[in-house]
């Protein structure tokens, strides 16, 4: 029965297609005698009129379809395209970031080379810092092969950061100036002090709170002044003389209230070390 009412939907739908094709050619051929009547005429227009409709209706219902779906896929290619313009131009920028920060690093680090006179360089990289162990030590990319001791100074930023502490073939240990264990090798210091005679003393800490070196050891009485610049004297033989440290940023006592105790803030932020120099005096 079912396939009985979906034959007769089918006739049906044929049987009008043929009528209204046949009104509308047979109201054409009217229209177009000049003999037929003007009433007649008008009719045969509204037929055909009817039947273009009817013809119409669905091709532009599934032109109209085409179009959206057209549309829609437009609209999604133009969209992907967009979001790898967007992402394309976020590399871009973080990249650009990173190239702006590396130049200004390596601008500082020439800046620093262009002024060492009494020793010779070399540029390395840092490798590797572990959070255990963030304010005591890192590791660079140069070692034996590229003459680097144990003991030499190392700068980063226009500033002394710490010295070598240990040498592989291609790598380092750098020991930061901001270690305070008791184990660490401290530089030797001094500051020019208001009257004209120097101050001598020795990095004996670090205060990790306030990011200031602390100079213990005064070896003078001398009245110092607060943004004083810290440099290392020389003694020992093997830090060259007049390496920059920092600045004082106040004076104090020493935990007796007897001794003068000396607070300098560093030259180069501990935390922001990637590019170091390391320096060797020249024979």
């Amino acid at each position: 029965m079912q396939k009985f009412f979906s034959n007769r939907r089918l006739v049906i739908t044929v049987v009008i297609l043929v009528v209204c094709f046949g009104l509308m050619g047979g109201s054409i051929a009217m229209r177009n005698r000049r003999s037929t009547p003007p009433l007649i005429q008008q009719f045969g227009n509204d037929i055909a009129g009817f039947a273009d409709g009817i013809v119409a209706y669905p091709v532009n219902a599934v032109q109209g379809v085409a179009d959206s779906v057209s549309g829609l896929m437009n609209a999604y290619t133009e969209n992907r395209e967009l979001k790898q313009k967007v992402s394309e131009l976020a590399q871009v920028k973080v990249r650009d970031q990173t190239l702006a920060k590396e130049n200004k690093q390596l601008k500082a680090e020439l800046k620093l080379k262009n002024s060492l006179t009494d020793y010779s360089t070399v540029s390395a990289a840092v490798m590797s810092r572990t959070p255990s162990s963030w304010q005591q030590q890192l590791v660079i990319n140069k070692g034996q092969t590229s003459g680097i001791k144990k003991n030499m100074p190392v700068l980063s930023g226009g500033g002394l950061i710490g010295r070598v502490a240990e040498v592989n073939k291609t790598n380092s240990k750098v020991e930061l100036l901001s270690d305070t264990s008791e184990s660490s090798n401290r530089f030797s210091i001094v500051i020019n002090g208001t009257d004209g005679k120097s101050v001598n003393g020795i990095i004996t800490g670090y205060n990790a709170r306030t990011n200031e070196l602390i100079m213990g050891q005064v070896t003078s009485t001398a009245k110092i002044k607060k943004g004083a610049k810290v440099v290392t004297n020389g003694m020992g033989g093997i830090t060259p003389k007049g390496l920059y440290v920092g600045k004082v940023s106040r004076i104090g006592k020493d935990d007796y209230g007897l001794a003068k105790k000396v607070y300098i803030k560093p030259a180069t932020n501990f935390n922001e070390i990637n590019i170091v120099t390391v320096a060797e005096l020249n024979d």
